[in-house]
């Protein structure tokens, strides 16, 4: 088994089989991944598509007809978490109309939100859980499913109780590939990786403002599937926007911020088969510009980038490529070498 010093506090092991890497120990005892044998997917995109300040700046003000956002942002991006599915599930039929809308990308794949009656509300029943299920069933089925995300509230906290509640959504839905993400920094324990790896669920690590007990930036991976959160660090509004709910993911991140987390991800990527890369800090478009930045950085290379978010966010004129018109990205696969990335 090979052990990894995740940057959180805690000294947690991968088994061999879940990792296609050989590893050393590196400078400061942190462990680094040689990737001469392997290729780790990483997909990068925003979470969800549907926002209306996102028109003029992320999506042309004037539409062409049969203009679909998922389909635009496909162009661009491998992947799109689906926020939707946590208010209510989806119908079959418009699923499946998703699955359509991103076949020219043939190396995307979506992430799904569950419904938040399982998460937040906590009273969902086996009907709930039938049409939950119908209505995720065409993306499965399509190849189209990279994760389905159970997303717990910061006030989920770690207890006997919420473990065995974990366990029964993971019993619930084990045909999916499951990740699950945690708020409270009461989960920060070995043993709560130990319970992922065990149930094969993999974990999301989130950056999000650290107020009083917030669980820390992390680059921890229990199962072959990697996840990254990245929610923004609006200190002011995070707990304080009932009203305006938008205002929590005002935030763009720095170019240091990025690099910061670029490091991260290249060790969940390190100890993964698939990692997913998500910027939820949506508001003007800052996810997507954000996304396309770590892409970048990971790539080490120019990225095409929607005409009209380079007029809201100049700084993406230094990465843009030189015909930045929507196309099917190239950013599936990246090779590591001593933590470096390689085309």
């Amino acid at each position: 088994m090979a052990s990894r010093q995740i940057s959180a506090g805690f000294l947690f092991s991968i088994p061999q089989k879940f990792s296609r890497i050989q590893s050393y120990n590196g400078p400061e005892g942190k462990e680094k991944a040689n990737m001469r044998f392997a290729a780790p997917t990483i997909r990068f995109g925003p979470a969800g598509w549907s926002y209306e300040d996102w028109n003029g700046i992320v999506y042309p003000a004037h539409r062409p007809h049969g203009f679909h956002e998922a389909e635009y942002l496909a162009g661009f991006f491998d992947t799109i978490e689906i926020n939707t599915t946590f208010y209510n599930p989806p119908r079959a039929e418009v699923a499946q109309g998703w699955v359509h809308r991103v076949q020219h990308n043939p190396n995307f794949r979506f992430t799904v939100k569950l419904w938040q009656r399982f998460t937040h509300e906590r009273t969902a029943s086996q009907q709930d859980e039938r049409v939950f299920k119908e209505g995720i069933r065409p993306l499965f089925e399509a190849g189209l499913l990279g994760a389905l995300l159970m997303q717990f509230p910061w006030s989920f906290k770690n207890s006997k109780e919420n473990r065995e509640y974990i366990g029964g959504v993971v019993m619930q839905f084990m045909e999916f590939p499951l990740v699950l993400e945690v708020r409270h920094e009461s989960w920060n324990k070995p043993e709560s990786y130990q319970m992922l790896h065990d149930l094969g669920v993999g974990f999301c690590n989130i950056d999000q403002p650290v107020i009083g007990r917030s669980i820390r930036p992390s680059e921890c991976s229990t199962s072959p599937i990697g996840y990254v959160r990245l929610h923004g660090r609006n200190y002011e509004h995070w707990f304080t926007s009932e009203n305006h709910p938008e205002e929590r993911y005002d935030y763009l991140y720095s170019s240091d911020e990025l690099e910061g987390w670029a490091e991260r991800i290249r060790h969940v990527a390190a100890t993964t088969e698939t990692a997913y890369v998500i910027t939820n800090n949506h508001f003007r478009g800052k996810a997507v510009a954000n996304a396309l930045q770590l892409i970048s950085v990971i790539r080490g290379q120019p990225v095409a980038v929607p005409p009209t978010l380079v007029n809201e966010y100049p700084m993406l004129e230094a990465i843009a490529a030189p015909s930045p018109g929507a196309g099917v990205p190239e950013q599936a696969s990246f090779l590591f070498e001593a933590g470096r990335s390689s085309d």
